[in-house]
């Protein structure tokens, strides 16, 4: 036989927790727009060796997700705001996201300049022509 308190809270109904994972994150959209929570530094899988940059980005859709930092020494923190995109990093498990560069805090100015797979970085012609004609003015200079 149930107590009085038991049988209310049978009546009441249980809450349904937030479902937070990442699965269909996106919901059938090619990007998202999020924030990022945390960032922090992987070590991928056995065969490889590096060290790559991660992040934990809170979805607009109140989805938690983990996206892989494109290129080499961005400028990245947290409370950034950035466009994440699909498409795993094979190398790291449960990263199953990109963010995309160029797209609101997320600049693709790097340590180094880009001349081959500008489109992946979103390097547009006019910017990789400044920068290539600022390289050789300071090439002239010295």
């Amino acid at each position: 036989m149930s107590t009085i308190h038991q049988s209310a809270s049978k009546l009441k109904g249980k809450k349904r927790k937030k479902r937070l994972n990442a699965l269909r994150s996106l919901f059938k959209s090619p990007q998202k727009k999020g924030i990022i929570v945390k960032c922090r530094i992987m070590s991928p899988k056995k065969p490889n060796s590096a060290k790559r940059k991660v992040a934990k980005v809170w979805l607009s859709n109140k989805y938690d997700v983990t996206a892989k930092v494109k290129g080499r020494s961005s400028f990245i923190n947290k409370y950034a705001n950035v466009m994440v995109c699909g498409g795993r990093a094979n190398d790291l498990p449960g990263v199953r996201y990109n963010m995309i560069k160029g797209k609101y805090d997320f600049t693709w100015r790097e340590g180094f300049n880009r001349m081959h797979a500008r489109s992946k970085y979103g390097i547009k012609w006019d910017d990789y022509y400044w920068i290539v004609n600022d390289a050789l003015d300071k090439i002239d200079n010295f």
